[in-house]
């Protein structure tokens, strides 16, 4: 790839592969360690939220998405370098006939601690155990309104009712963590926090409000429809809750807990400060680019190296001479949204 050699250091951390081995950890020239992965499988989704794909996803023809073999090869070489939470995401990652196998072979893969993914929750209600049999510990689900009208008019599609049995039929399969993800919408669903926390008031769910990103083809939408977290989170300091300390391998949110609810709220706020200070994820699109930012410039093509298993040496060094070009930050601020056209090409 003519990169520069890159950072990579050494560690003493629990080992994983075997009793006092030293496990290798990404790490970048700021200082931010990785060891988290966002892993899309498919671009393809079937709804049509207004903040994405508001036209539906739109076929290339190119639909040549990370076989099997090579995301066992790309997860082994991660795991390898002290990647040990995965997150498959798309698109809908659940509309790939081979989900499950790939999420067995994840977590089966040495390493690899905790295992999620992002799911509009289509058909979930009856397909939740047999992605928990196959070792899927935690999950979020995209809930963008509690009205089922508001959910229709936002994701084009009436399964509302759907989506919120799979979340109950996860809690009740056993996962140990399960989310809700809401975009915030300026005068669509900016006025439902009290519902979101009266569903919480009872049931340990963790609801995720994001805040809306500009992408390369939604400026307009942007504009139109972007909301600050802010007015969340006054709302939540003013009613008595507070924002807890990050866990280890979490997420980008701000946790928020009260002692009166089995739920909590996080807030995730790509235009505050310091948002990508505490940045510890990578991203590999479902044709396996390395993406160092949900907004980079640029994507460090891996899939050459994931076509047998000779290639591992050369994929790990390809993987720790990119990091030497990840940035302090995004540019969000500045209106600069890298390559990325829309949230369902990466993976959000």
């Amino acid at each position: 790839m003519g990169l520069k050699p890159g950072l990579c250091v050494e560690t003493q951390q629990p080992p994983v592969f075997g009793k006092g081995l030293k496990v290798k950890t990404l790490e970048d020239s700021f200082g931010r360690k990785f060891p988290y992965l966002r892993l899309s499988v498919t671009d393809v989704c079937n709804f049509r939220c207004t903040y994405c794909l508001p036209n539906g996803y739109q076929k290339t023809g190119k639909e040549q998405f990370l076989t099997l073999p090579e995301i066992e090869r790309l997860v082994r070489a991660f795991a390898k370098l002290g990647t040990w939470k995965i997150r498959l995401t798309g698109g809908e990652p659940t509309l790939r006939p081979d989900f499950v196998d790939i999420a067995r072979l994840v977590s089966n893969t040495p390493g690899i601690r905790k295992l999620a993914f992002t799911t509009n929750g289509y058909k979930l209600p009856e397909k939740v155990q047999s992605y928990y049999d196959a070792g899927l510990r935690a999950i979020n689900v995209s809930i963008d309104s509690l009205n089922p009208a508001n959910f229709h008019d936002i994701t084009g599609h009436n399964r509302f009712q759907e989506a919120m049995d799979g979340v109950h039929a996860a809690l009740d399969t056993g996962f140990e963590a399960v989310k809700i993800n809401a975009v915030l919408l300026k005068g669509q669903n900016d006025n439902e926090l009290d519902s979101y926390l009266e569903w919480i008031k009872n049931i340990p769910v963790s609801i995720r409000f994001i805040e809306l990103m500009q992408t390369g083809d939604n400026q307009a939408y942007f504009k139109k429809y972007h909301l600050s977290s802010d007015v969340i989170k006054q709302k939540l300091i003013t009613q008595g809750w507070q924002d807890t300390e990050r866990r280890e391998g979490a997420g980008p949110a701000v946790e928020y807990t009260h002692p009166d609810y089995k739920g909590t709220i996080g807030l995730i706020a790509p235009y505050a400060k310091d948002f990508c200070k505490s940045c510890n994820r990578l991203r590999v699109t479902a044709r396996g680019d390395l993406r160092l930012c949900l907004f980079g410039e640029a994507g460090f093509p891996l899939r050459p190296l994931l076509q047998d298993d000779s290639q591992q040496e050369e994929l790990q060094d390809s993987i720790m001479k990119a990091m030497q070009f990840k940035r302090s930050s995004h540019f969000l601020q500045q209106g600069d949204t890298g390559i990325t056209p829309h949230l369902a090409s990466v993976g959000g």
